[in-house]
């Protein structure tokens, strides 16, 4: 089992009353809520409290890109993971995901993971996502060509980082007549890729394929759809003609750690009510813009989410519990929930997140250390066993 450190960096002294005034704390919330010294504090937190997972015994700690919103304060996570990169020595650092569709010259990304991959001599895992709906908004691309643009992206920066240059790339949205980045990736051929998803179809057909078969993260979804989405991998990739790796498979979620099961969901429901019902919810038109996600994938995510996306701000820290969504309990507690997915489903990453919603940084710092100190070495230790 591989562990994970993960962050979202919300701005958490934002005043709720306000921002729960406007339709969503995404892409139409006010700049003038959001205080640069009080930020300038987050920033230092936040990288002070991803730096500590090294410290813990974490395999991985991990950032990500979002755009005009304070549910994540990382616009440009390249620099939160070169700051990280001074800050530790070994632990790898995962950037899950870099939107690529948004992008109009995915070379920059290509270079940019070169030259984090050769600072951190080899310690970078690379993350590709397209960015969900309302980042399409932000930027002004067209998300119908949301799919043909990260495909295309994605092809061009595995190209820069693996063919010897001067090479050319041909495409419908992306055209070069030199590519030929320097720096080249420090690790050979090229840094690791994970796939961040909440489901999608196409996603998992194109993670699993042959060529591909990366890492799939399911994110911010009930344990039943974690479930079927990671074993809809697993038959995608038998489909395929292999049988896949539990390392192609991981399980990213809020999780809370205390002594006591009603002590940890004590402590952890402001934090997570918070993310669900403050950060989170969005319009369904700006989650799903007209022609972001194909016809089957629509329904699909209705079908699973409608109730829940026709009311985004009804989350209560009981139903996010039962549901399997956030993870929140004793030690013993938490190991079952994990173990009781990775019976179900053969995955090996747990991507955690530690601190979520207006958490303060006493609570994630404990339940940070608890994870690292009553859960991890459990399936270590399983893992040894089994060896033996």
């Amino acid at each position: 089992m591989r562990f994970t450190s993960f962050h979202l960096m919300p701005y958490r002294p934002i005043d709720q009353k306000k921002a729960l005034e406007q339709r969503a704390s995404w892409v139409v919330l006010s700049n003038e809520l959001y205080d640069p010294k009080k930020g300038a504090d987050e920033y230092e937190s936040y990288i002070s409290h991803l730096a500590r997972g090294e410290e813990l015994g974490f395999d991985v700690i991990a950032v990500n890109e979002h755009h005009q919103t304070a549910y994540g304060l990382m616009p440009a996570p390249n620099l939160i993971a070169s700051a990280l990169i001074q800050r530790t020595k070994h632990v790898k650092i995962a950037i899950i995901g870099r939107a690529l569709p948004l992008v109009n010259n995915p070379l920059t990304i290509a270079e940019e993971f070169a030259m984090l991959d050769n600072m951190s001599r080899g310690r970078i895992i690379t993350g590709f996502v397209r960015g969900i709906g309302s980042e399409y908004h932000s930027t002004g691309v067209n998300p119908t060509f949301s799919h043909e643009r990260f495909h295309e992206a994605h092809d061009l920066i595995k190209q820069a980082w693996t063919q010897p240059g001067p090479t050319e790339f041909d495409g419908d949205h992306y055209n070069y007549r030199y590519v030929n980045i320097w720096p080249r990736p420090y690790q050979s051929p090229h840094p690791e890729i994970w796939i961040p998803s909440q489901g999608s179809s196409e996603t998992i057909q194109w993670a699993s394929a042959p060529d591909h078969r990366y890492p799939f993260i399911v994110t911010f979804a009930p344990a039943e759809s974690v479930e079927r989405y990671l074993n809809m991998y697993r038959q995608a990739a038998r489909d395929h003609g292999y049988e896949a790796k539990g390392s192609q498979l991981g399980w990213a979620m809020p999780v809370y750690v205390a002594d006591t099961d009603e002590q940890a969901i004590a402590e952890a429901t402001e934090g997570a009510e918070t993310l669900f019902n403050l950060f989170l919810p969005q319009p369904v038109e700006m989650l799903l813009p007209p022609g972001y996600m194909s016809i089957e994938s629509f329904t699909r995510t209705m079908k699973m989410r409608g109730k829940q996306l026709s009311q985004p701000r009804s989350a209560t820290m009981k139903a996010l519990i039962e549901s399997g969504t956030v993870v929140a309990g004793s030690p013993k507690t938490v190991r079952e929930a994990i173990a009781k997915m990775q019976d179900k489903t053969g995955l090996e990453n747990i991507i955690a997140m530690l601190q979520f919603g207006t958490m303060p940084d006493h609570l994630a710092t404990r339940s940070m250390e608890l994870f690292a100190s009553e859960v991890m070495p459990h399936f270590r230790d399983k893992v040894k066993v089994a060896a033996e």
